[in-house]
């Protein structure tokens, strides 16, 4: 087989198209009625009261934290096996990310670990769904509510993941969502923040649009029909409407990717599962992960074996690098060591190819060239 396989891939079908052509024929291009309508249908989905459609997964995090009022001097607790987003919203209100370590099975953060690094400083923490898989919510929140934290969800990775029996988006003070076109439902960029909170709500309403209202209960005086004020120092986060039309109809297909990706998963856990130089991922018990990403852990020879994987045509990936391993993160401070399970982890993690349009001879391929590499470099 000569077919190039990616890590992951958006699926993209005529129905999709046909919605979005039809908002483009329509009066409506930014902010229309599709943007009320797929806000509606994922806060129903998810069980979320409100949602807030924004530009991107990086906009909801920044959002979501100026809702909270994160700001100059606080701290916020996130993990280093993150895209640098979540640790970048941070800095983006002037506050400090604050990194705790993760757990050595789900990888996910370790509330213990969260705990020991509050200071009279934190005010919010950032846990990560690493995967797909909800990390240990219920502790979290009850270290938040302890300390009177805010908790902003960065379930990116897990649209559709099951905690306790409830679908993640509603769970947490705020949780945000991503739509790009490797996640489960794509808009091509886009994103959301989901809250219970009419409080966050309204203020995440401004904030998407330079912080500006016309709601007459918030005006503080009425100049007119025409008349508006800015109350925020807002930014231009807004989604458009032919993307929602795309999220829309993708929306329709979720569970039936979710059904795919976990197939699959089952397929290269059944292979991997007895070949001694691989780790595969583990799934908490009452825990339906998403599956976004799978990621084995490949004992010695890895970066040899990325290659092979690669000259293969097989994309493997690394998710990810541990965020204060960055060069900028390293100007501000930020030292190896501070995060050992995740350093660890770092070294050995490997993404092999994981998204629904992918069909069985493709995986059977994975599988089939993933043992034979792991073979070669067989000690």
């Amino acid at each position: 087989m000569s077919k190039f396989i990616p890590y992951a891939q958006q699926w993209v079908d005529e129905a999709d198209i046909r919605a979005v052509v039809k908002v483009l024929k329509s009066d409506w291009l930014t902010q229309g009625p599709k943007i009320a309508e797929f806000e509606k249908d994922v806060a129903d989905y998810t069980g979320a009261k409100y949602a807030v459609a924004v530009s991107s997964g990086t906009a909801a995090l920044h959002c979501a934290c100026l809702s909270a009022d994160i700001k100059k001097g606080d701290e916020v607790i996130t993990t280093p096996i993150t895209f640098a987003a979540s640790a970048n919203s941070v800095l983006y209100c002037g506050a400090k990310p604050v990194f705790a370590d993760i757990k050595p099975d789900t990888w996910n953060i370790n509330p213990k670990e969260i705990e020991r690094k509050i200071s009279s400083k934190t005010r919010a923490i950032i846990p990560v769904d690493f995967t797909g898989q909800p990390a240990d919510l219920d502790e979290i929140k009850k270290i938040a509510r302890k300390h009177k934290l805010v908790v902003i969800e960065d379930a990116a990775h897990a649209m559709g993941a099951i905690y306790k029996g409830k679908k993640v988006g509603g769970l947490s003070d705020l949780t945000i969502l991503s739509f790009h076109p490797v996640k489960h439902v794509t808009t091509g960029e886009g994103g959301m923040i989901l809250t219970n909170n009419f409080h966050y709500y309204q203020k995440l309403l401004m904030i998407r649009t330079h912080g500006i209202t016309r709601r007459k209960d918030l005006l503080t005086k009425d100049e007119g029909s025409w008349y508006y004020e800015m109350h925020h120092l807002g930014y231009n986060y807004r989604l458009t409407d032919f993307q929602c039309a795309l999220g829309l109809n993708q929306l329709k297909r979720l569970n039936q990717f979710l059904a795919r990706r976990r197939s699959i998963v089952t397929q290269y856990n059944e292979a991997f599962k007895k070949i001694k130089e691989i780790t595969i991922p583990y799934e908490t018990s009452g825990v339906n992960s998403a599956w976004h990403l799978y990621i084995i852990r490949v004992k010695s020879n890895r970066r040899e074996i990325f290659e092979a994987l690669r000259r293969k045509k097989i994309q493997v990936n690394v998710h990810y690098i541990p965020v204060y391993y960055h060069p900028y993160y390293r100007k501000l401070g930020y030292k190896k060591g501070i995060c050992s399970n995740a350093e660890r982890y770092y070294e050995e993690a490997m993404t092999l190819p994981l998204f629904p349009k992918m069909t069985d001879s493709d995986v059977d391929y994975v599988i089939k060239i993933v043992k034979n590499v792991i073979g070669l470099y067989r000690k």
